[in-house]
Formats: C-alpha cells, sequence, structure tokens
C-alpha cells in the first residue's frame, strides 16, 4: 500500500513536469483533501498507509491539477484572511493581496465607531464591497468586525454587489457558512445599484475590480484560465473598470467617506492619476501591501 510520502513524492514530479511552481505544496493540499486532514498531519506523518479511496481521489485530483486547474477549485476551498471560503469556477479565487483590503476597510470602520463624540443612536456605518464574487471582502470584514466584538447587525450595514448571480449565490453560501448572512445585504448590481438602496450614500465603498491588463492576461499561469475573465480583465491599461466606478462616487459617497479600491502593484502611479482625472479637487493615495507594492487606491471627497 502506498504511503503518504510515495505519493507526495510522485505527485511532486508529476506537477513539476507539468509545469506547477508549487508542486510540493500542490501535492500536499490535494492528498491532505483527499485523505481528510489538514497539511501539517500531511507533512507529519510521511509513513501512513493511503486507503484504495483516498489514493483515488488523489490522483484524480492530481491529474486535474497537471491540466492547470487551481488546487482551490479542485478542493472547493480557499484559506483567506483567517477563513475558508467556498469556492468554484462561478468567482474569482480570492488572493492573499486582498487581505490587505479587508483590514483596510476594518480599520477604517473602526475608527468610525471609536471616533470622539460617536453616541451609539447614530446611524450605522454604512460599507459596500462593490463586485463581491465569493464575497471574501464583505465576508472577511464582518468576521474580523465580529471578532472584535462589534455587532455588526446594528452599527455596521453591509452591502455586497455584483453583476452575475451565480457569483452572488456563492457569495450567499459562504455567507451562511460563517454566520454572517444577517449582517450582508446581496444585491445584483453592475458596481453599484441603479437605484439608492435604503441607505443612499456610503461611507466606505471597497472593491477588487478587474484590474490586469488585457494584453497581459496571456501571460497569467495557466490557473487562470479556469476562472472567470471578466473577473480579471480591466481592459488595456488594467484601470477601465476601476474608472467606471470612480465616476460613480460622487454620487455613492457620503460626505467624508472613503473609497478603498484594490489595484495592481504596476498601477501605483496611474491608478491615482486616473483618480485625479475623474474626480479633480479629491485626494486619492496608494497605500501598499505586505510585500511593499502598491495595492490600495484611498480616495477622498
Amino acid at each position: 500500500m502506498a504511503t503518504i510520502g510515495d505519493c507526495i513524492a510522485d505527485a511532486t514530479t508529476r506537477l513539476r513536469d507539468a509545469g506547477s511552481e508549487t508542486a510540493r505544496l500542490d501535492a500536499e493540499l490535494l492528498l491532505g483533501w483527499a485523505v481528510g486532514a489538514d497539511r501539517t498531519a500531511i507533512v507529519a506523518h510521511r509513513d501512513a498507509p493511503v486507503g484504495a479511496d483516498a489514493l483515488r481521489r488523489f490522483e484524480e485530483a492530481v491529474a486535474r491539477r497537471a491540466t492547470g486547474e487551481p488546487v482551490a477549485y479542485i478542493r472547493g476551498i480557499k484559506e483567506f484572511h483567517g477563513i475558508a471560503l467556498a469556492v468554484d469556477a462561478r468567482a474569482l479565487i480570492p488572493r492573499p493581496e486582498t487581505e490587505t483590503l479587508v483590514e483596510a476597510v476594518v480599520a477604517e470602520t473602526m475608527t468610525r465607531l471609536t471616533a470622539p463624540g460617536r453616541v451609539p443612536s447614530q446611524e450605522p456605518i454604512r460599507i459596500v464591497d462593490v463586485g463581491t464574487g465569493s464575497g471574501a471582502v464583505a465576508i472577511g470584514v464582518a468576521v474580523e468586525l465580529r471578532r472584535r466584538k462589534v455587532p455588526v447587525t446594528s452599527v455596521v450595514r453591509i452591502l455586497a454587489t455584483d453583476l452575475w448571480p451565480d457569483a452572488l449565490d456563492l457569495a450567499r453560501e459562504n455567507a451562511v457558512a460563517h454566520a454572517v448572512a444577517d449582517a450582508i445585504d446581496f444585491v445584483a448590481a453592475d458596481l453599484l445599484p441603479p437605484e439608492p438602496p435604503e441607505f443612499c450614500r456610503y461611507d466606505v465603498v471597497a472593491a477588487n475590480l478587474p484590474y490586469v491588463r488585457t494584453g497581459a492576461i496571456a501571460g497569467l499561469p495557466v490557473a487562470a484560465s479556469f476562472e472567470p475573465r471578466a473577473a480579471l480583465d480591466g481592459g488595456d491599461d488594467g484601470l477601465d473598470v476601476i474608472r467606471r466606478l470612480l465616476a460613480r462616487l460622487p454620487d455613492a459617497l457620503a460626505d467624508g467617506g472613503v473609497a478603498l479600491l484594490e489595484i495592481g502593484g504596476d498601477q501605483g502611479t496611474d491608478a491615482p492619476a486616473a483618480a485625479g482625472e475623474s474626480l479633480p479637487g479629491w485626494t486619492a493615495t496608494v497605500e501598499p501591501d505586505l510585500a511593499g507594492l502598491p495595492r490600495i487606491l484611498r480616495v477622498r471627497r
């Protein structure tokens, strides 16, 4: 009977030959999924035998990964900001760099909630996650605020939008799984609802919109070809969809509100310039992610 070590060694070689740059990690994650254990257990028990059913699941998963299919789609989950989200071809797989956006939204929300002079009877902080996809940002924010003992259903109101109903279904499923479905309203919309929702303007507009340059799509890893292209392609300079949202901000953003938009690591100059063109007189600054790359475009009225 094959052992964990045998399976990992064989799969690592196969996936490396297929072009995976993370072959060993892929193999360990897929075997853990196949046997129902986490990666730590897989690494710690190399001599343990792998049963026939688990071995079959593992071999099928490795074959799929060898074609380029993302590990997250094969496993059906992606770890993001301390939670596990269901993922599939309905939406983009959440990236680690998007955790920077979640942290920025949480920090902005906490600053507003703890501002001197704020009283419990004040209107809730209004947040919209534009282009929610799997729900990663909205759910990540809601879960983190709950962890900080913030009563999210009373002092914060979160709206999550997406153009694609299938993506919204996935986001709702994830919200239910993390017990924050009562804290988030999900609405099908092209960026923002055409008619104002019950709360008309937003204190915080968050968005992880497509920002990959069209010409760069072909050069992305093969795994990206399994994801919805509309969730990646941002036009010639990667800022087409972001510009459309910037144009909506004068009507959407409350007085004193802020927009936090994820951008590409090569857009640290172009993104604030686009904001300046769309919103003369507003301030636009760029904040880095943990790798020091431009990641968040912060826009204020």
